[in-house]
């Protein structure tokens, strides 16, 4: 079990790029089976997810052959294995995708319940809701199997905005016969990457981006050569490690509208946002004010950046109110980070967080892969010495993150669970 060991205090400065979209990664992925001819996939993310999503697919008979660091080649014309069971897709959520993929293919799948972080329910009603208006028979067990003798385009409400669902049904419809009409649809910049890959690959899909889509359903999809969009999410959690530090970074590699959201917020607590055709600079000088923060699907303020501007408003004047509103188990990571010095209290979905002046280094622990992110922020702001364990959920979804944070000026290590600490302290004294 590997950990971070963290000395605080340092104004994160200079430039960081950004990775491919892990969320808009492991649809592709999934998608990328759905033709018997060749995919190639750049910008993608080398985090442990997607690494297991690749693997998966792999154990079911697709050839994925790594041309790089960040670019695969898939071939799934071997596939002849629909059910998928193996521990590579029971560690990450996005494991529901090949349901949908190898449905709209081969009319059957089977797959393990999902796994993931503990941030509450994440029910599949309305994947299963789509694949059946689709004309597919649904049975759960350990094993989530979909079955259909043939797939019909359909008209299907959401009961609520789901992105997973949205991205479900999407893979189903555009191998299904006629029309689909998706409504209350999710909107997120990686779901109109998702539609813009399958596009790529022979689908008719219209509307993406809007809360209706439109999809044609066709027989065949061919081979494509595909560019992942820049992850958002993590470009948000460098835009708010600056905020938290007092620095300025530069992020790199993005698509500033699909950051509007916290540029906004950031700009609402005193920081100076400065944005180009692809990057964002974030300059923070003085104390954060406080504001308040509710959670919505988007171009609402992300779920996934919650626990980070969380973090950023326990440092600011004032008092701050955080609302979730997408899931219920998320401010887990608010006793660590009490831990640490912060003034804070959950009532329900609601965090009431009144700013101190300092957090102080803590042994703390990473509940899930977005709260350990931000539990990283609190360390690297925090007077003192830090350990943050249970780092293999931070790994989930950020590559290389103790690097980039170092080449920004942060005195941070990853190392082994025995790691004695003495010897950080003593180099970084």
């Amino acid at each position: 079990m590997e950990k971070y060991v963290i000395k605080g205090g340092v104004p994160l400065v200079g430039e960081v790029e950004i990775g491919g979209a892990k969320n808009a990664a492991l649809a592709i992925l999934a998608a990328a089976t759905m033709t018997d001819e060749t995919v190639y996939i750049d910008n993608m993310p080398d985090a442990s997810d997607t690494n297991a999503m690749l693997q998966a697919i792999e154990s079911i008979g697709a050839f994925v052959e790594r041309t790089g660091r960040h670019s695969v080649k898939i071939n799934a014309s071997q596939i002849r294995n629909y059910t998928i069971e193996n521990d590579y897709i029971k560690k990450i959520r996005a494991s529901y995708y090949l349901l949908g993929a190898l449905l709209g293919k081969y009319k059957q799948a089977g797959v393990a319940l999902p796994g993931g972080c503990n941030i509450g329910l994440r029910p599949i009603d309305q994947h299963i809701k789509g694949f059946t208006a689709l004309g597919a028979k649904v049975t759960i067990q350990d094993i989530i199997h979909a079955k259909a003798d043939r797939l019909v385009g359909s008209h299907i409400y959401l009961d609520v905005v789901s992105v997973g669902a949205t991205i479900n049904i999407m893979m189903a419809a555009a191998m299904a016969e006629g029309k689909t009409i998706i409504e209350n649809a999710a909107k997120e910049p990686h779901v109109v990457d998702f539609a813009n890959f399958l596009n790529s690959m022979g689908a008719n899909i219209k509307g993406a981006g809007t809360d209706v889509i439109r999809i044609v359903g066709t027989s065949k999809l061919h081979g494509t050569e595909y560019t992942i969009i820049p992850d958002q999410i993590e470009a948000g959690t460098f835009m708010l490690a600056a905020a938290a530090t007092k620095g300025d970074i530069t992020v790199k590699n993005v698509i500033p509208k699909h950051l509007e959201s916290i540029s906004a917020k950031l700009i609402e607590m005193g920081c100076q946002i400065h944005e180009s055709d692809d990057a964002v600079r974030v300059v923070a000088t003085k104390r954060l004010t406080n504001t308040h923060v509710k959670t919505l699907p988007y171009p609402g303020y992300p779920t996934d950046m919650q626990p980070q501007i969380t973090v950023a408003l326990g440092l600011a004047s004032g008092i701050s109110i955080v609302t979730e509103s997408i899931f219920e188990n998320r401010f887990r990571y608010v006793d660590e980070l009490t831990r640490m010095g912060a003034s804070i209290k959950v009532e329900g979905s609601t965090a009431i967080i009144e700013g101190v002046d300092k957090y102080t280094g803590a042994t703390i622990s990473a509940p899930d892969l977005r709260a350990g992110a931000a539990l990283v922020i609190a360390a690297l702001t925090a007077e003192g010495y830090s350990t943050v364990e249970d780092i293999k959920y931070i790994e989930r979804g950020y590559e290389d993150f103790d690097q980039k944070l170092r080449e920004l000026g942060a005195h941070i290590e990853k190392v082994d669970s025995d790691y004695d600490v003495q010897k950080f302290k003593l180099k970084n004294a």
